[in-house]
């Protein structure tokens, strides 16, 4: 029998309209342009500001924009899969109600959540429901409304995160192409340093939680970038080396967009040149779950069938990893 790979055949993308500007966070936190934008490369980010609207809404846009650029009928869907750190409330999947509200009523359906790294990861959950051969087509869709966690009186965090969804649509493929390895990374010493202490079983929601804004991220800045860079570099490294790759046979990075200093530092480790590195940070801000498809579909147009493409991620927790992929489809 022939090798099943799962191969991405199509993407999509959105962001909300509002946007908040380096220069509108002056006015909000003791902060300024320049301070942001060499610590992190984000010059702005997308917020969703409709109180009534939370991740689903922007992995429905997503989701709807690959359908139609694909053209795929969303009942031959076989499964949804929502990574995400922010689902529209507790129990009540967020999953499920995408899919219904996109047509998918033959898709079984699930969130995901590894913090930053849930689209990475989700991208080695759905290559193994289409590699076992029971699933034709599986969608994955990265979504996070950030904006919901964050303390706009809290510069360390406030600066950093947007709004924003991709999806990929993921199909078997025989020709080799699709994902190749990944290397996937946790270390549970992570919920020390980046998290949000109130909401859960481990301190339920009182009163007290809400006025001591337990609610909102908290994030030890200089903790998380070092173990951010060395954990991304050393996962990239290892699976160029692991697949007998050299930084000639890749054509693309595409690094979770959190700081840019991390995303620099890979690279370097890499050897890859700057224009070989997918970068929208500067747009969008972390959009956490959204970031790597989102950068896959800004870029889209400059793929190539048969380039060899790094994802690489690091999230809370903390999770971290790598995958090496094909690309299967030459972009318009």
């Amino acid at each position: 029998m022939e090798k099943i790979t799962a191969a991405i055949t199509a993407i999509g993308g959105y962001v909300p309209e509002d946007v908040l500007t380096n220069a509108m966070l002056e006015q909000m936190v003791d902060t300024n342009d320049e301070w942001i934008y060499t610590r992190t490369g984000i010059k702005e980010r997308r917020i969703l500001k409709d109180p009534n609207k939370g991740t689903s809404f922007l992995a429905i846009e997503a989701a709807k924009d690959l359908i139609k650029k694909s053209g795929i009928d969303p009942k031959e869907i076989d499964l949804l899969i929502l990574a995400s750190a922010t689902p529209d409330m507790p129990v009540a999947l967020t999953g499920p109600y995408v899919a219904s509200e996109i047509g998918a009523v033959n898709a079984f359906s699930f969130d995901l959540q590894a913090a930053c790294s849930s689209f990475l990861f989700g991208v080695s959950v759905a290559a193994k429901y289409i590699e076992s051969g029971r699933y034709k087509k599986v969608l994955l869709v990265g979504a996070d409304k950030m904006s919901s966690i964050i303390d706009y009186t809290d510069r360390a965090t406030c600066i950093i995160f947007g709004d924003g969804a991709g999806a990929a649509l993921f199909e078997p493929n025989t020709e080799g192409l699709g994902v190749q390895d990944e290397l996937l990374k946790s270390d549970g010493i992570g919920r020390n340093f980046l998290y949000i202490k109130a909401g859960g079983s481990l301190c339920p929601t009182t009163v007290e939680t809400a006025k001591n804004k337990d609610h909102f991220v908290f994030q030890d800045g200089k903790t998380v970038f070092k173990y951010a860079v060395t954990g991304m570099a050393d996962v990239a490294e290892e699976i160029l080396r692991r697949n007998g790759l050299t930084n000639e046979d890749v054509q693309w990075l595409t690094p979770h967009q959190a700081n840019k200093r991390i995303i620099d530092a890979t690279a370097q480790r890499m050897g890859l040149p700057d224009e070989k590195v997918m970068l929208n940070i500067h747009k969008y801000g972390n959009t956490t779950s959204g970031t790597i498809i989102l950068a896959l579909n800004d870029y889209e147009a400059q793929l190539k069938k048969g380039d060899n493409i790094i994802l690489t991620s690091f999230g809370g927790g903390f999770t971290w990893g790598a995958i090496y992929l094909k690309w299967a489809y030459n972009g318009a």
